[in-house]
């Protein structure tokens, strides 16, 4: 039977690295997205432009598409400054309504959908409000809070039966991709400030505060994983948590890092980066054209990544009101999605990547 899915979001680190896999996998894949990723090659896509802000244009772009079969919604939209968004009441409503738009064209349209897979993260679980279970389970009760997760899980809850469509929910942790401009995605940034550093004559320094041990999640990891649930009955109407199997702490890879984007590493030197980097841009101006770089500015690869990377390193914290963030993946494992991945070799891969397609020095 024909497949035809639709990634929305499609530059963007997850929407990416979806378009990159389905294509593979022998899909037909149509790229929904404001802009078209250059890290996926176009000849195996159909791009899209679409805005779904905006119910108009996006019946107009779903109509032009009225025989596909799956979506995949990893579209986002997260305010200024990143952070301060999280539980703001426009920053809901507008998720709410981009979603709400889809459904509204699909309909519209005729579509008889059978899947649909949307994105969370660990602030289903109120990690950034309160402390976490241990690990967290998709089983335990929903934790009341603002969040456009519950706004969009409810639309899906409710839409999905009425017709006849399956659907799966992911909750992924940190998320490293092959991106530029994204909101949340750490690999530019990393490499930005390993770039910067060397040329301003300093060595690679951890810029963060507190010590604490995370989970991560390759984006191509997640694109296997929504592949695998487009079709898989065990995933039909399932929340899953998702990681890439291991841990890792920012000292114990900076090493690694380092080694990657061959510079040298060095002793903890607090910085904030979202403040700093942006101050930069005279400074990337000279490597982009010492080293022949494509040519881009800080803001257009940073996106809202540079506040992320604040958060990220727990710049200025000290430990003591912070607690962990772990997730179980036992559901996903036992729903029969067992692919892992090492993380630390992970991040080498996407900075040699950016290095490759000359975004990096």
């Amino acid at each position: 039977m024909s497949k035809k899915v639709l990634v929305l979001g499609a530059s963007g680190v997850v929407g990416s690295a979806s378009v990159e896999r389905f294509a593979d996998q022998g899909w037909e894949v149509v790229a929904g997205s404001r802009r078209t990723s250059q890290f996926v090659d176009p000849s195996t896509y159909t791009f899209v432009p679409i805005d779904l802000t905006s119910a108009e244009e996006t019946r107009a772009a779903i109509a032009q598409n009225p025989d596909i079969t799956h979506v995949v919604y990893s579209a986002l939209y997260e305010m200024p400054g990143l952070i301060s968004g999280w539980q703001n009441e426009q920053q809901i409503a507008t998720n709410r309504t981009m979603l709400s738009n889809l459904l509204d064209a699909i309909d519209a349209a005729g579509i008889q959908l059978e899947h649909i897979s949307i994105l969370q993260g660990t602030k289903a679980y109120g990690v950034h409000v309160q402390a976490m279970r241990i690990p967290a389970k998709e089983s335990q009760p929903r934790v009341e809070h603002r969040n456009f997760y519950w706004e969009q899980e409810d639309l899906i809850r409710e839409w999905a039966p009425q017709h006849g469509t399956a659907w799966t929910i992911f909750r992924p942790q940190f998320i490293f991709g092959l991106s530029t401009g994204a909101t949340m995605n750490l690999i530019p940034i990393i490499g930005l400030y390993a770039a910067i550093r060397r040329h301003q004559g300093f060595d690679f320094a951890f810029p963060g505060g507190a010590s604490y041990v995370a989970e991560g999640v390759d984006a191509r990891l997640m694109a296997r994983a929504l592949e695998w649930a487009a079709t898989a009955p065990t995933a039909r109407n399932e929340t899953f948590n998702i990681t890439n199997g291991d841990v890792f702490e920012w000292r114990d890879l900076w090493p690694a890092l380092a080694g990657a984007m061959g510079v040298e590493p060095g002793p903890d030197s607090p910085l904030q980066i979202a403040e700093w980097l942006l101050e930069q841009e005279e400074t990337w101006a000279e490597i982009v054209a010492q080293h022949d770089l494509q040519p881009t500015t800080i803001a257009e690869l940073v996106g809202e990544s540079h506040h992320y990377a604040d958060f990220a390193f727990a710049y200025g914290s000290d430990g003591r009101n912070s607690s962990p963030a772990f997730v179980s993946t036992v559901k996903l494992r036992q729903a029969g999605f067992t692919d892992t991945v090492d993380t630390e070799q992970m991040f080498v891969e996407l900075l040699q990547g950016l290095r490759k397609h000359r975004i990096l020095p």
